[in-house]
């Protein structure tokens, strides 16, 4: 006699209906369980934006002992490019079929070796353009990173990976390479700041190849101390070197291709060049500019053909990789063309230089837009493309060519996209162009923050005057991420109601998040004079402090936050640090 189960109210009583229902139970639980790890794979994409192509850790070199300083890059994380060899890994090129047919490295690229050893973490390899072809940053076989300032629209490449990594907060800083703008294009898309150094001055070992006179090892970051130091390292610097009286000079012909307003960028140049001693401008018509700087991408683009060809043919021929439809036809071309005066394209390159060197002496930098165009969208139409294309090389040409060195700064937007505008320091001044970045950058952004989206004042609310709403409005903005907006609305809280230590407090922590730190400090000293004990002043003005390096002014501050609140753990943990680096 069968046994009788009993579900519920439904009686079974054949024991091979429990079979069927035990599958349909276990298909449904299968399928649950597919379901989730598709939505936690997807979660985690939206997480690091589609940055990385692959996760790996590579931890720092040993620090030193007590009582010897912390390396200078102790506790940042980094991102590379996949161009850049790692022991044990394969190199992919951003193309499968280039990693499918080559080996794992036996040893780790020159500058990446350099980061670790001075205390950085490598988090892992990220997207890029195949090949290093391209400035639009998509990639068909991994995707393409997703821009943070603007999800819809491409990020630049070819690093672009690199760029959205640092531009979405996954990591410090990140390196690329820069051939025909491939770190400058993306800093400028996703609003981070990108260095490329002088043609030479730093390592390719271990870096593969696309045009290697053009190749530079270039960085990325938001902080512009960070920037510095990743320089310091990478440049081999020396820290003493005399200070230079510093010429901006505009290049006016230039700003007429950028669809961004001139006031929108070269207005806050001068705001600033006038208020900074020791820092000049001026304004220069480049001769037959535009024109002139058409005719160099047009070499610039048969040099890097012809480089290709000389590195790459036997690969292409061999593999038949398969490419996105824009590269393939860069490859195409650059296999196809017999290439005839090739010394005259060299030629051009030492002119260029000549002509750089001519212009800016040793004091000058030259002011110009990075690219002329807000982002493309994502598959934009191919004749759109070659426009912005077209635009963007004639810019880019010029330190590409010259092989001078180009630093792309954030202005914060224009209807919506990030704008940026780019110095160019003569070939091997690396150290004069970081050092005028780290000398400006704080009151360029005040300006910004201030000039740009300045908010009109709201009306009366209640018993909550308009100083508190305006408080208000910059808290929300500060939750929001959005720093530049709550610097505004505080500024204005400021102006109606001068003796608030909030207010400044306030804004010395949106001032932190932009890497404001002196105007931090300032706003801090004014909040601790008007309230003697806001620790939350003492804080930020401490953690200001010792991001400009200034370690025994930062101790005190920390330790008068400890006096207020001995429990504090940030004050503490901060005090301890910093009472070994001063000892």
């Amino acid at each position: 006699m069968s046994k009788q189960f009993s579900l519920g109210k439904i009686h079974v009583s054949n024991p091979k209906v429990w079979i069927v229902i035990g599958v349909g139970v276990a298909g449904v639980l299968i399928l649950a369980e597919t379901q989730r790890r598709r939505l936690r794979a997807t979660k985690l994409e939206r997480e690091d934006f589609g940055a990385f192509i692959e996760r790996f850790e590579l931890l720092p070199f040993p620090q030193p002992p007590p009582p010897a300083a912390r390396q200078p890059l102790y506790g940042l994380t980094f991102a590379i490019k996949d161009i850049f060899d790692v022991k044990d890994y394969v190199t992919g090129f951003g193309n499968p079929d280039w990693k499918r047919t080559h080996e794992a490295s036996g040893k780790t690229a020159v500058v990446v070796t350099a980061l670790l050893k001075n205390g950085a973490t490598c988090v892992g390899k990220t997207v890029m353009d195949e090949l290093a072809f391209g400035i639009t940053g998509e990639n068909v076989h991994y995707g393409t990173p997703s821009n943070p300032q603007m999800p819809s629209h491409i990020p630049g490449g070819s690093s672009s990976g690199s760029a959205v990594a640092v531009a979405s907060e996954l990591v410090d800083f990140a390196i690329g390479t820069d051939t025909i703008g491939c770190v400058r294009t993306p800093a400028s898309l996703c609003g981070i700041l990108g260095f490329r150094p002088s043609h030479g001055v730093v390592s390719t070992f271990g870096v593969l190849p696309n045009t290697q006179s053009l190749d530079t090892v270039g960085w990325f970051a938001r902080d512009p101390s960070i920037l510095h130091r990743v320089g310091h390292i990478l440049l081999q610097l020396n820290q003493v070197e005399p200070r230079r009286t510093t010429r901006f000079i505009v290049a006016d012909d230039l700003f007429q291709l950028s669809k961004v307003p001139k006031q929108k960028t070269v207005q806050y140049i001068a705001s600033n060049v006038s208020s900074l001693k020791g820092f000049h401008e001026e304004s220069t018509n480049l001769k037959n500019g535009i024109s002139t700087l058409k005719a160099l991408s047009s070499v610039m683009f048969l040099l890097q053909r012809y480089e290709f060809k000389t590195n790459h043919e036997e690969w292409v021929k061999s593999t038949k990789p398969r490419l996105g439809p824009d590269v393939s036809d860069r490859v195409r071309a650059a296999i196809s063309t017999a290439y005839e005066n090739i010394k005259s394209l060299y030629k051009v390159r030492t002119e260029m230089r000549s002509a750089l060197q001519s212009l800016l002496k040793d004091d000058g930098i030259l002011v110009l837009p990075t690219i002329a165009d807000p982002p493309l969208k994502l598959n934009s139409k191919k004749g759109l493309s070659a426009e912005f294309h077209d635009r963007a090389s004639a810019l880019l040409s010029i330190a590409s060519m010259s092989g001078c060195c180009q630093v792309t700064i954030p202005l914060g937007n224009h209807d919506g996209c990030p704008i940026s505008v780019s110095f160019i320091a003569f070939h091997g001044a690396d150290k004069f162009l970081l050092d005028t970045v780290l000398d400006m950058y704080s009151s360029l952004q005040k300006q910004v923050s201030l000039v740009s989206n300045s908010p009109s004042l709201p009306d009366m609310n209640g018993n909550m005057d308009a100083s508190e709403l305006l408080k208000e409005k910059g808290n929300a903005a500060f939750k929001g991420r959005q720093w530049n907006k709550a610097v505004s609305y505080y500024s204005e809280a400021i102006k109606l109601n001068e003796m608030n230590a909030t207010y400044y407090c306030n804004r010395a922590a949106a001032y932190l998040e932009l890497g404001c730190f002196r105007e931090a400090v300032e706003d801090c000293s004014k909040a601790i004079s008007l309230d003697k004990k806001n620790v939350k002043a003492y804080l930020r003005r401490g953690t200001a402090r010792e991001s400009l390096l200034f370690y025994k002014e930062a101790l005190q501050d920390f330790k008068h936050a400890l006096v207020l609140e001995p429990q504090n753990k940030l004050a503490n943990l901060a005090e301890k640090r910093l009472r070994k680096l001063t000892s």
